[in-house]
């Protein structure tokens, strides 16, 4: 059943358009990769094909070949504090009383203002601390030797990526922070920064002093040494920009944040303002359910939905292959493109015709967006003459979702597909455990799960700050690698959807911390309550979101890893998302 992929013959839609010109329909225009540019100068402040992929994709059922499947190397670590949040069932809706990241005496020396960091001193100011502030950095590579007090060594930091010239965002960043314990645990009578790191150029050192600078305006925030951050902060904001290469765009919007959280934390904001950010959040997520322009930009160039969705959509059809009735719900439903693909493949089925092809798309506002993908499914399936029936389901909020809103035919077999919905409510554990109890009624043959690989829900602050410092610059250097620097498309992305969620992660504590992503371990932790087991990716999924990742011109940056069942797709080796299969026993 493995090999059995599922085929991407053309096809007609509406009479004599094609699945390409129907997905151009949903995702509007293409946009072609251009060549980005390499001359950008440190702080300064600048103005500013996807090929059918169903063309290329037969029915296979040979045996795939092993090394057709890129993986790499890199295996995420994981401390049980990551999984404190599912003891009874809490998943940390209120983080404690915010912690200063430095509490105790292990960590000698620190940095206690920015003239520490630049001007000559014989002497060091000490200052109770610990190194639990940056001991994350030892979860990545070559973390343990820089904490081990071995020297730097910048071409070992590179990972090993075709033709890779320099290093990646998120490597400066790791850089960064090692130079950041190494000056920090030391006492030094000369300038820091004093000579390049070995092997770097010039604006790479640059690009490692200003994120050295972020290290230290991070730390005073969590020492609660508000005036000395803001100072650096002012560093920060100089040179840095959210138009300059991602380094700088990185820096900008985490030292925003942290500008964020010194005026949260001495009152500065106000509760309007908490109500404002909220309803933008709001906002946010229901435009990542629209092909807006941004958003359509992203899925056109960058690797990610597309091998998530073909690797999906393939498990999907695994697990209905007997099946004469599909009942497919959706829980976070955009274009339909997904169900074009599955309708495809539905169609190829050979020895057990489809008899009904049933979706439901489950959403809290936006009927009239989900009626209209409706309507797009509704005319490619009578293209495919397959009886077809789509059903929109609107809720208040998920909690307020029942088995008995969802019609449910004799014979039909379910499956969930749940793209990157769950993490919207890990901050409301209790509408997140009514719908695993809805779901688990519903008596699914599989849920597909995409979700967010990262762990932005520890109770520490500054543990919090570097986990989604990592994660946000291996995307900034994915936009970098797939995007124009003055694209519209990539500022937007930048600015509405992750400054925005880089603001709630570092700035807000308690309830108002909205944004809560958590990898797939924690995942494992909670369906495990609620007996849910996962099922193995197989080899045609990896292999199909194999030939996705092919067609884009910087997919050799993109790694895929199997993580025991579940498929991981990452930047550069640092995980960015995760899909799973499950069911319940």
């Amino acid at each position: 059943m493995e090999n059995a992929l599922f085929s991407f013959e053309p096809v007609s839609y509406g009479g004599a358009q094609g699945i390409y010109e129907y997905q151009h329909q949903c995702y509007g225009k293409e946009i072609g990769l251009k060549k980005r540019k390499q001359t950008h100068v440190y702080g300064e402040e600048e103005l500013g094909g996807f090929n059918h992929l169903g063309s290329k994709y037969g029915l296979h059922q040979e045996t795939i070949p092993q090394k057709e499947v890129l993986l790499s190397k890199y295996q995420p670590q994981y401390t049980s504090s990551d999984f404190e949040m599912l003891d009874d069932f809490q998943l940390n809706m209120v983080s404690p009383p915010v912690q200063s990241l430095l509490h105790s005496a292990d960590f000698d020396y620190v940095l206690s203002e920015f003239s520490d960091l630049i001007l000559p001193q014989k002497e060091m100011v000490n200052v109770p601390t610990t190194m639990a502030s940056l001991e994350i950095l030892t979860n990545y590579p070559g973390g343990k030797k820089w904490m081990n007090g071995e020297k730097i060594n910048v071409e070992q930091t590179c990972t090993k990526v075709e033709a890779c010239k320099r290093l990646s965002t998120e490597e400066v960043m790791r850089v960064a922070g090692a130079r950041y314990i190494e000056f920090s645990s030391q006492k030094y009578d000369q300038y820091p920064f004093a000579g390049a790191l070995s092997g770097l150029a010039e604006e790479e050192t640059k690009d490692v002093e200003l994120a050295h600078l972020l290290f230290a305006s991070a730390e005073k925030v969590g020492n609660q040494q508000f005036d000395r951050a803001s100072r650096l902060l002012i560093q920060c904001d100089y040179l840095s920009s959210r138009t300059g290469n991602p380094v700088q765009r990185v820096v900008y919007y985490f030292a925003e944040a942290l500008r964020g959280r010194i005026n949260s934390e001495t009152g500065s904001r106000t509760s309007k303002w908490f109500e404002e950010e909220e309803k933008q959040l709001s906002d946010i997520e229901e435009m990542m359910l629209t092909p807006n322009p941004a958003i359509i930009a992203c899925y056109q160039t960058l690797p990610f939905s597309q091998i998530m969705m073909f690797g999906g959509v393939q498990s999907i059809v695994e697990n209905v292959a007997s099946a004469k009735k599909v009942h497919l719900i959706d829980l976070g439903i955009k274009t339909g493109m997904a169900w074009i693909i599955l309708m495809q493949a539905l169609s190829t089925r050979q020895g057990c015709p489809v008899e009904l092809f049933r979706v439901t798309a489950v959403g809290t506002s936006s009927r009239k967006q989900l009626e209209e993908t409706g309507k797009r499914c509704t005319s490619f399936a009578e293209s495919m003459n397959i009886s077809f029936s789509f059903n929109v389901v609107i809720v208040p909020d998920m909690k307020d979702l029942r088995e008995d809103m969802f019609e449910l035919g004799e014979g039909e077999v379910v499956a969930i597909y749940a793209p990157f919905i769950l993490r919207t409510m890990v901050s409301e554990p209790g509408s997140l455990e009514s719908l695993m109890r809805v779901i688990r009624n519903l008596k699914p043959c599989v849920m597909v799960l995409m979700e967010i690989e990262a762990n932005h829900n520890s109770p520490a602050f500054v543990s919090r700050f570097i986990e989604a410092l990592f994660y946000f610059s291996a995307f900034f250097d994915c936009l970098e690698a797939c995007m124009d620097r003055d694209s519209q498309d990539r500022m937007v992305t930048e600015r509405n959807y992750f400054g925005c969620a880089i603001q709630n992660i570092v700035a807000n504590e308690g309830e108002k911390r909205k944004i809560r992503h958590v990898g797939i371990e924690v995942w494992r932790a909670f369906f495990a309550r609620f007996g849910m087991v996962e099922l193995e990716l197989s080899h045609s999924s990896m292999y199909q979101s194999n030939l996705v990742l092919k067609q884009f011109a910087c997919g050799s940056s993109c790694t895929l890893d199997m993580i025991r069942k579940s498929l991981i797709v990452g930047w550069k080796g640092t995980p960015i998302h995760s899909l799973s299969s499950w069911k319940f026993q």
